[in-house]
């Protein structure tokens, strides 16, 4: 059969494939994407690529648009097209089999310098055909601090080196002068030339992939599939939204501070549904900030595009057809639409803002698909410095796990990466001690913040407690969610916040957000990450369960009482049925 369509495929142009291959041919370029992130996660030298997963590989068509995806970082997905777009109307005509392309910059498709995009149009017999792309986080691009992040950088030249769409390889060969910049500005050049090459090695295998796909079904027939792909996922799309109820829902939200200053900035969202079509406008945002926590247009929409994927259908893979009835609204200049020069390092606080603010608008009326609010923070904290036992630079750069809120039928999750970070991990406490002069003291469940109480509590959060084992380590930390509560939803508590206690030279501070800042061998980092709103009346959650909870050691008995309304024995081992219901009681009175 396959021989059959390949044979006819070359002798007739216009062939086109039936309904069954098309399916085929879909599986196969999910296969692709896949293989591209084993290719890029097993070559890469970075941790925070192969071990956290800080990446995202895709196929686009020759317009550009996404048509397959892996897993990996879910605001990375969003920017596909958008970058894809930015090297077509760069290049245009002057694209050519053998090219690659290198692309980072916030301000014109990407999201920050670290993210660096490596981009490959594919041709078959002599046309442009598709593209594939890989971005991955580099662990250092150069800039003011180790991991390119300082927390208190007020202009975008503080966070390392831009590639503005720069050709990285001509006729298979590649341009020495770029990779000369990159050896040049980065402060462990070894591993981003790794990073590098691990990267062009996952666009080649799409483009092999391709190759062979065109081969077996024919160069039209794969076109076309690249059309139905975009078309059915568009038609299930439209359907769901048509399902929505019209109407205008509204969510305001803050930003607690930016680095600079302890302020908070006022966020908010206003969603529009009409028929088949969906408006998010974020009119009315706070103008961006002199500090990092900025991101850029195309951060935003793809911030959006996550929400949006989840509400329409989070199960199916997703491209570009899903996002046809959507449309994202902004003003230039804000804090989610910052312009240059302002710093973006930290950009995934402001695009968990974004998806926050989507989340929280359109909760009331999709409660089977949406929490209450989440932690939502990464509370990335980034260390690094000379390691002189090694005689090496080092730089370690970690997102946290959080608690997110709890659904209409369910407990939220604990210690579970937040919605921009998508399908990533943290390191493990091994590799942590293996890699970096820094010992883990703890890992734990965060009880101390607690939980949003309701009939299902939120997700509790995490404690990680580090030691670092060599002088002068530069530390850049900065925690959102740490003045505002994740939100509950039908009478649940609100949750607790993200923070950190930073020892340095035995005196102890609490913070969220830590300038650039200097730890000595033995200062300590002990990180906290909040739990996530309840749903619900916390009276009616099961006594049983409070009481379990109680033994479990996850909240004590005062807490049961006062939260959910269910009373102990004197000794604190078992529920006091009788003096439980007699309390609910005169509270339902």
């Amino acid at each position: 059969m396959a021989k059959a369509n390949s044979d006819r495929s070359q002798a007739d142009a216009n062939y086109t494939t039936d309904l069954v291959s098309r399916e085929i041919v879909r599986g196969k370029l999910l296969a692709v994407a896949d293989e591209m992130g084993v290719v890029l996660q097993r070559s890469s030298m970075s941790p925070v690529i192969y071990e956290v997963l800080d990446f995202a590989c895709g196929f686009c068509d020759a317009s550009g648009q996404l048509v397959s995806q892996t897993n990996g970082i879910t605001v990375f997905t969003g920017t596909f097209s958008i970058q894809t777009a930015v090297i077509l109307d760069k290049f245009g005509d002057e694209l050519a089999p053998g090219d690659i392309y290198i692309l980072n910059n916030p301000f014109d498709g990407g999201t920050h310098y670290n993210d660096v995009g490596i981009i490959k149009p594919i041709f078959v017999d002599d046309e442009l055909f598709a593209f594939g792309i890989s971005i991955s986080h580099w662990t250092d691009v150069g800039g003011k601090s180790p991991g390119s992040l300082p927390a208190d950088a007020t202009e975008i030249y503080q966070e390392g080196i831009c590639f503005p769409g720069l050709r990285l390889y001509k006729d298979d060969k590649p341009e020495r002068t770029v990779f000369e910049m990159v050896e040049a500005n980065v402060r462990i050049p070894k591993m981003a030339l790794g990073d590098l090459n691990a990267a062009v090695a996952s666009v080649r295998i799409a483009d092999k992939r391709c190759q062979e796909l065109c081969e077996k079904y024919g160069s039209a027939g794969v076109r076309e599939t690249f059309q139905h792909i975009l078309s059915t996922s568009e038609a299930v799309s439209r359907a769901a939204v048509a399902e929505l109820p019209d109407g205008v829902y509204r969510a305001t939200d803050w930003l607690d501070g930016d680095g600079i200053t302890k302020d908070r900035f006022p966020t908010q969202v206003e969603v529009k549904i009409a028929g088949e079509e969906i408006t998010f406008d974020f009119t009315g945002t706070s103008p961006q900030v002199r500090g990092p926590v900025n991101c850029s247009r195309s951060a935003m929409i793809s911030a959006v595009k996550t929400v949006f994927k989840a509400i329409v259908d989070p199960q199916a893979p997703s491209n570009e057809g899903w996002f046809r009835p959507l449309t994202v609204v902004a003003p230039e200049g804000t804090v989610f639409t910052a312009t240059k020069p302002a710093p973006v390092g930290w950009y995934f606080e402001g695009t968990g803002q974004v998806s926050e603010l989507a989340w929280k608008a359109l909760a009331p009326i999709v409660p089977e698909r949406i929490s209450a609010g989440s932690a939502n923070s990464l509370c990335v904290t980034v260390m690094g410095g000379v390691d002189r036992s090694r005689h090496e630079p080092w730089v370690m750069i970690e997102p946290s796990m959080v608690g997110w809120g709890a659904t209409d039928e369910r407990d939220g999750n604990c210690v579970t990466s937040p919605i921009s970070n998508g399908d990533t991990f943290n390191y493990s406490i091994e590799l942590i001690e293996a890699k970096f002069p820094v010992r883990v003291r703890e890992y734990s469940l965060n009880i101390e913040g607690g939980v949003g109480a309701g009939r299902y509590r939120g997700g509790y959060g995490s404690i990680r407690e580090y030691e670092v084992l060599a002088d002068d380590t530069v530390l850049s930390a900065s925690y959102g969610r740490s003045i505002e509560r994740p939100w509950a939803t039908e009478g649940g508590g609100d949750g607790s916040c993200n923070l950190f206690d930073l020892r340095l030279d035995q005196q102890y501070e609490r913070a969220a957000r830590a300038p650039t800042t200097i730890m000595q061998n033995g200062d300590r980092i002990r990180m906290y990450t909040g739990g996530g709103g309840g749903h619900g009346d916390p009276f009616d959650r099961p006594a049983v369960d409070v009481a379990e909870e109680v033994r479990a050691g996850y909240i004590d008995a005062a807490q049961a009482r006062d939260d959910y309304g269910v009373v102990m024995t004197a000794d604190g081992n078992a529920l006091d049925v009788e003096e439980t219901n007699a309390l609910r009681a005169a509270s339902a009175a």
